[in-house]
């Protein structure tokens, strides 16, 4: 058995002074994937630090109309907070679509973003994995991949993000509150998750020490409509195959606002930038709407068994717009 140090952290300085001055350090919120992946040998922390009682569990509107959730907020209180289900109905529908109830009561805003994959291959620490053991290889390439990456991939890792929250997030451009031993900084949510290039072992540009402490939703242009949407193997307490999350805001019939982002199908949210370039501008009509995501996952690459993922995404992206479009 590996000794754990255990650090109950009384400020945010302290927390990030604690987690810089180990090699293996982690932060401790919910605890709901940490304790999990700790139980499988995945990860083998040196130190857990503490957040759980620092003053980071509240939702905060600005001055600018902008809403600040902190980054230990449970996600049922998130999710069922009356400012987020009025103003931005898509990011409370997608954390209601994660997990299930009693997890989403311990769950946190900052844990939800950085929660590892669930790929098979990377929770067995008797396979290889370049996400586990960089230079190891990446046996889902030639494994069981049905539900893995399509897009965004690379040789070292096709592994997904399975946060139903940050496709949300991207979707309305949300920023990544982060504070760290010399100093704070924020970061756009579809910058803060890489992809895996040639370093698959790196999820996010978080650096060592680096804690979020909130993410910030911008104010949505007003009129806008929102709703999130996920494909998944059952009903409840499962992983998108496929999800959309899409903002839409129209004038005079024509589309003046477009966030859609895609989950389930890359290392990190997708947002669709190419299918928002072509739409912006134009009446959103069934045949604009399916030349723009045909232009957008163009650039797919399935693997052997998860081609369906790139017509599962369209036709789920297709019907959001859809309704959307009816509602504005």
């Amino acid at each position: 058995m590996k000794p754990v140090s255990y650090v109950r952290a009384r400020s945010v300085e302290e927390a990030t002074a604690a987690h810089a001055g180990r090699g293996e350090a982690r932060y401790l919120g919910g605890g709901t994937n940490l304790v999990d992946l700790m139980k499988l040998g995945v990860e083998r922390p040196e130190v857990l630090v503490d957040i759980t009682r620092l003053p980071l569990d509240q939702v905060e509107e600005q001055p600018d109309g902008a809403l600040r959730l902190g980054a230990t907020v449970r996600n049922s209180d998130l999710a069922a907070h009356p400012l987020l289900r009025d103003r931005y109905p898509v990011v409370s529908q997608a954390v209601l679509s994660g997990a299930s109830g009693q997890l989403r009561n311990v769950a946190t805003t900052g844990g939800n973003l950085l929660q590892r994959t669930r790929c098979a291959y990377f929770q067995d620490v008797s396979k290889p994995c370049n996400k586990r053991v960089p230079g190891s290889g990446c046996a889902a390439l030639d494994g069981v991949n049905h539900d893995h990456a399509v897009l965004g991939h690379s040789p070292h890792c096709v592994a997904t993000h399975p946060s139903d929250l940050a496709v949300a997030l991207a979707a309305v451009d949300a920023v990544v509150e982060l504070a760290g031993p010399g100093g704070g900084r924020a970061v756009p949510v579809t910058d803060f998750l890489r992809l895996p290039e040639d370093v698959p072992e790196r999820d996010t540009v978080i650096s060592h020490g680096e804690l979020i402490t909130a993410v910030v939703l911008p104010p949505l242009p007003p009129g806008s409509v929102s709703r999130y949407r996920k494909a998944r193997e059952r009903a409840s307490y499962a992983f998108a195959l496929a999800s959309v999350a899409a903002v839409l805001r129209l004038e005079d019939g024509v589309v003046s606002h477009l966030g859609l982002a895609f989950g389930g199908l890359a290392h990190r949210p997708w947002r669709a930038r190419r299918a928002e370039a072509a739409l912006l501008g134009a009446r959103p009509t069934p045949e604009a709407v399916a030349r723009a995501l045909d232009a957008e996952l163009a650039e797919a690459v399935p693997l052997r068994d998860n081609a369906y993922k790139v017509s599962l995404a369209r036709d789920l992206a297709a019907q959001v717009l859809g309704s959307l479009t009816a509602t504005a």
